[in-house]
């Protein structure tokens, strides 16, 4: 009786989802180990589903010269419960994001300039390409990838990634067999 009961919540919670058109960010609430809760519809406004922070430049002034302006659920009320977010990333030149992997797929789009980016398959082989305006790269959940600004300008790229909050784990020391590009 008990399981049955289980099921029978297990589906009612399922399909009240189902009829949920959109959760937005409750961030007067503790996020849950499942994201935030969502706030009553009656409180959303058109402004929960826009985020207007991607048309300025991040600060490159670091150590690696490049910055990161992150759209998540707590930034982007409207991408809770929608399974991904996007970030901008600027590089100053000679600009870097070092080797590093994600929890997720992540797809480049290059909105202006050139600049080097691969990954490395598990067979320690370095896959890279010079890209372009308007080039698009996809990079594998869990591959290490990287980014390079060879050229005199700073080009900003978008980055979108198939989980809300993507982890980044970076590499301190890559594999010593793996063939790296000479940049």
């Amino acid at each position: 009786m008990k399981i049955t009961l289980f099921f029978l919540l297990q589906l009612a919670v399922s399909a009240y989802s189902l009829l949920q058109e959109f959760c937005v960010t409750d961030l007067s609430l503790p996020p849950t180990p499942a994201g935030y809760q969502c706030r009553k519809p009656s409180t959303v406004t058109v402004n929960d589903f826009v985020f207007s922070a991607l048309d300025k430049a991040a600060n490159t002034s670091n150590s690696i010269k490049a910055g990161v302006i992150v759209a998540l659920d707590t930034q982007f009320p409207a991408l809770n419960g929608v399974g991904f977010s996007i970030v901008r990333v600027d590089f100053a030149p000679g600009g870097v994001i070092p080797l590093h992997a994600h929890n997720a797929n992540e797809l480049l789009v290059v909105i202006e300039g050139t600049l080097v980016a691969g990954f490395i398959f598990s067979s320690n082989t370095a896959y890279y390409k010079t890209l372009r305006k308007g080039d698009v790269m996809v990079f594998p959940e869990g591959l290490l990838h990287f980014q390079v600004n060879t050229g005199p300008a700073a080009p900003p790229v978008w980055s979108a990634s198939t989980a809300k909050t993507p982890a980044c784990n970076y590499s301190p020391t890559p594999s010593s067999a793996t063939t790296y590009p000479r940049l």
